[in-house]
């Protein structure tokens, strides 16, 4: 049975995809940092007949990936979702180079860090897949989205060159870049309930079972490095 690791698995598109991959067969591992909310995600995969396994873990201890990898077991695909707080976020003119370091820290040096682990299995077998979360903002600039916006640039362009570099090693890696407010997610859930959170934005808002959908497109066609959905 292959297995799928969803790094930073939330309540909209992490549960989704792993119901999308866990309908393929797919063993799934749950990651987030919130272990009795992971335990109701596999409870509810279970009911629908996907095998799941919940592991709590902070993904901002770099130093503590290793172990988490090993703990999960051979991953043959893996979604990595990048974390940046809130109050992190800063407009243009507020970024300074303490803010900017906490940005790469989550955004990109945390991918970049399991993205290392999880590639010596990958090569050695000569198949699986890489799929990456991206907010639009690293491909689109917004001013109010320019600290997560640059951090993220940077992700997106070593995505790009992972998608070449592993094209005919029989390994996918490709990124879902997002400009939409998922349903049921804790960004939807801030959004509505914090007025400062909406940053002046109205974004469109999809369903994350057709957003899972699109990471299974592709991980299977291999024809693209990203799909761009919504736009600001």
């Amino acid at each position: 049975m292959k297995t799928l690791a969803i790094f930073g698995a939330g309540p909209g598109l992490g549960i989704s995809t792993a119901r999308r991959f866990g309908k393929e067969g797919y063993r799934v591992a749950l990651v987030s940092r919130t272990g009795d909310r992971l335990k109701s995600f596999v409870d509810d995969l279970a009911a629908e007949g996907v095998k799941a396994e919940a592991f709590t873990a902070d993904l901002a201890d770099l130093s503590g990936h290793a172990a988490l990898v090993e703990a999960i077991g051979g991953i043959d695909v893996a979604v990595i979702n990048g974390y940046l707080k809130f109050e992190h976020v800063r407009p243009t003119l507020d970024i300074d180079v303490e803010s900017m370091r906490l940005a790469m820290e989550g955004t990109t040096l945390a991918p970049l860090s399991l993205t290392r682990l999880l590639l010596p299995r990958l090569l050695e077998q000569g198949d699986g897949g890489l799929l990456y979360g991206i907010g639009l903002s690293a491909k689109d600039p917004l001013p109010q989205l320019a600290m997560p916006g640059a951090a993220q640039a940077s992700l997106r362009n070593y995505v790009h060159n992972l998608h070449l570099a592993l094209a005919d090693k029989g390994i996918y890696a490709g990124a879902l870049t997002l400009g939409v407010l998922i349903e049921r997610s804790d960004a939807q859930v801030m959004f509505d309930s914090i007025p400062e959170a909406t940053l002046g934005l109205e974004p469109e808002r999809s369903e994350p079972d057709d957003l899972a959908e699109l990471y299974w497109d592709l991980y299977t066609r291999r024809d693209r490095a990203e799909q761009v959905v919504g736009q600001f």
